[in-house]
């Protein structure tokens, strides 16, 4: 019977080491390096070389740096918001048991970040154009065929963009605030607020929703200003979306600083200027996440 039991014994305790080296490799901490290819809220995929969709689950204590410096060792801490679409990243963690890579530490390189915000800006605006353009085409050959279709077409055209009002890339867009500003002013004006509060409230209606915000400014004065005023516009009107809207960091995209990019009105005027110097907000949902939250 002693021995039954010193062999009973010896087996639990080969077990117990067994199942403490797996959970010690599971917990093992991994780097990986890829591009982020999506954001929803507390959730990134993350495209690398041996993975094109990991999971990567930030939580309230993960760091998010900038490196910085000519040997790239100084470590500037950032907010979560800069973890946009495109940017490549360097992410340190463990593996949870749903094989999630839970991040512990999150850089990136300044000039990286940069790159992406470019990309972000004009993605947008490059696809609406091709799309545009496609259908234009499309119209033009309807056209060539018969006059009456022609009709046809383009009230389909007109009820099928009215149906996808806003989508753009890889999100729709719910509604958007613009905020314009006065020459050189950087201070939101308080009949904006109201309107700022009450996007973020509807914002948080919708699954997996974020906040877009960018700033601009018009091409009078110097470039270097302009980007600067651009840059604190957008910082303005984040911090009453943060502040006022109570919109948590992890539904904030990087502010958008534009500068002088995309004016939408005639600079030579007085009333163009005034139309350039603005901030624009809109509520974006991704695509994806809207096809589950309909089904």
């Amino acid at each position: 019977m002693t021995k039954i039991l010193r062999i009973g014994w010896v087996s639990a305790l080969v077990l117990a080491i067994l199942v403490g080296l797996a959970t010690a490799t599971s917990a093992q901490t991994v780097k990986v390096k890829g591009f982020i290819k999506a954001r929803n809220g507390a959730t990134m995929i993350l495209q690398t070389a041996d993975n094109p969709h990991l999971v990567v689950l930030l939580t309230d204590r993960t760091e998010v740096g900038q490196v910085q410096g000519v040997l790239k060792a100084r470590r500037k801490q950032m907010s979560m918001a800069a973890l946009i679409p495109g940017l490549e990243v360097e992410v340190e963690g463990a593996y949870d048991n749903q094989q999630q890579l839970v991040a512990k530490l999150v850089k990136f390189k300044g000039n990286d970040l940069e790159r992406a915000q470019s990309i972000e800006a004009g993605m947008h605006e490059t696809k609406m154009q091709v799309q545009q353009n496609q259908e234009e085409l499309a119209k033009q050959k309807e056209a060539l065929r018969q006059q009456e279709e022609k009709i046809a077409a383009n009230k389909a055209a007109i009820d099928a963009a009215v149906a996808r009002f806003g989508q753009l890339d890889d999100y729709y867009i719910f509604d958007e605030v613009v905020v314009y500003f006065g020459n050189g002013k950087t201070k939101v004006e308080p009949q904006y607020t109201p309107q700022l509060v009450a996007l973020a409230e509807k914002a948080k209606t919708i699954d997996g929703y974020l906040i877009e915000v960018k700033g601009f400014a018009s091409s009078s004065g110097s470039v270097a200003l302009n980007q600067k005023l651009s840059e604190d516009r957008a910082a303005s009107v984040t911090n009453i979306l943060l502040q006022q809207g109570h919109v948590p960091l992890t539904r904030m995209l990087a502010p958008g600083a534009m500068g002088e990019s995309h004016q939408v009105s005639n600079a030579a005027t007085k009333e163009g200027e005034a139309e350039n110097r603005r901030v624009v907000v809109r509520v974006l949902q991704n695509k994806g996440i809207a096809n589950i939250a309909e089904k």
